[in-house]
């Protein structure tokens, strides 16, 4: 009964999880279709009253004007009509269009992947990182002999999450160091569970935006290890992250920039 109850709990899990998925799928369309419809009505409000405000003054102006005024004005009025004001132009396509109004004439910004700011940081210096004191010469050159190396060394961890975040890989650090911290937490078993939870719904969960890379074998132990969490209910994740940074990340990042400049002496990148 333990073991029907453990696998309806994890249908349950994934049902709900699919329903969010499109209800924020549904919300998503429907702002958006929000936003054309209001842009697209504010867009012949302004187009609107300015022809009428030139209109108006145009008849103001008739009097004095001569007979080919006539014909500068509809041809004044016509570019009004062509060229309304404000209106969105190739550049700003991606910040203000939408798929709803501009279809696949412009780079529609629900399809553009715009990089996270923290990625882009200039510099990476260690002495900003409290707690971590610079590493010798040494010690950067260990790290080459292993992997585990590198991930016993704190500086070590620093430099190699700073490469993944050049690599928008750093939820896996993240992820295997959030399990390292768990697994301190032994005594409050109400602490073990909300940190669990929070893991769970930041790094396992597939509506979360830096969901791990694991396997469907590795993810229904997860879920049966959260109807009664403790600190050790993601070991197979962490062991599976770790040996994908092992395999994967670990050879680039021995022949990254980053670690050339570090063997060459300079703590600042």
């Amino acid at each position: 009964k333990k073991a029907e109850l453990v696998e309806l709990n994890i249908e349950k899990s994934r049902l709900n999880d699919c329903i969010k998925i499109a209800e924020s799928i549904v919300d998503f369309a429907l702002n958006r279709q929000n936003q054309a419809i209001g842009s697209g009505s504010s867009y012949f409000k302004q187009a609107s009253n300015q022809l009428n405000m030139s209109t108006h003054s145009n008849r103001e102006n008739s009097s004095n004007a001569e007979p080919s005024t006539a014909t500068n004005r509809n041809q004044s009025r016509q570019q009004q009509l062509d060229t309304p004001p404000n209106s969105p132009d190739s550049s700003d396509h991606g910040s203000k269009a939408c798929c709803f109004c501009w279809c696949c004439c412009c780079s529609c910004s629900c399809l553009t992947v715009r990089s996270d700011e923290t990625r882009s940081s200039n510099s990476i210096d260690i002495r900003n990182a409290s707690n971590i004191e610079p590493p010798t010469l040494e010690e950067i050159k260990s790290w080459s002999d292993s992997f585990d190396k590198l991930m016993q060394s704190l500086a070590g961890r620093f430099y190699f999450r700073e490469f993944l975040r050049s690599e928008y890989s750093e939820e896996n650090m993240l992820f295997w160091m959030a399990c390292e911290e768990l697994k301190t937490e032994q005594q409050n078993p109400q602490i073990v569970e909300e940190k669990a939870r929070l893991i769970y719904e930041d790094y396992i969960s597939i509506l979360s935006p830096k969901e791990v890379s694991l396997d469907s074998r590795v993810r229904e132990i997860i879920n049966r290890n959260m109807v009664d969490p403790s600190p050790y209910t993601f070991d197979e994740a962490q062991l599976q992250i770790y040996t994908l940074m092992h395999r994967d990340s670990y050879p680039r990042f021995l022949n990254s920039p980053i670690y050339k400049k570090l063997c060459a002496g300079e703590t600042r990148l």
